[in-house]
């Protein structure tokens, strides 16, 4: 019980912990990547295919997109994710293709990615 109580009393004495981590509002993701796409179709369905470009100084991964779907007025009337895979290397490129509803037009964007700091790389 007591060596509960001193790791208790420890833990609260230290302090909160700091916690590592960015958070990026989606207009910065700008700065960093760019995306190009464009909308093909197979025999049933559309599909948006296209590269994510890596401008930072680090590999990016487990990145997800968001692929809105706009109708003529330019309002999202629905939206899906696709999940790149593997990294994207610092001054590269990854593809990306996803099956999607059909829509006027459409708006991909970077919802999410990490940081792949194994590379010696720093932001």
């Amino acid at each position: 019980m007591r060596a509960v109580a001193a790791i208790t009393l420890g833990l609260v004495l230290a302090g909160p912990v700091a916690v590592s981590g960015q958070i990026f509002a989606p207009q910065t993701f700008e700065q960093y990547f760019r995306v190009e796409w464009q909308v093909t179709r197979n025999r049933t369905h559309p599909v948006i295919e296209g590269y994510v470009y890596n401008h930072a100084v680090q590999a990016a991964e487990r990145m997800l997109l968001q692929i809105d779907r706009l109708d003529a007025s330019g309002g999202v009337v629905g939206h899906s994710t696709v999940r790149l895979l593997g990294d994207i290397p610092k001054n590269g490129r990854g593809y990306f293709r996803a099956s999607v509803p059909d829509a006027v037009s459409y708006r991909v964007q970077v919802l999410a990615f990490d940081w792949n700091c194994s590379d010696g790389g720093g932001m």
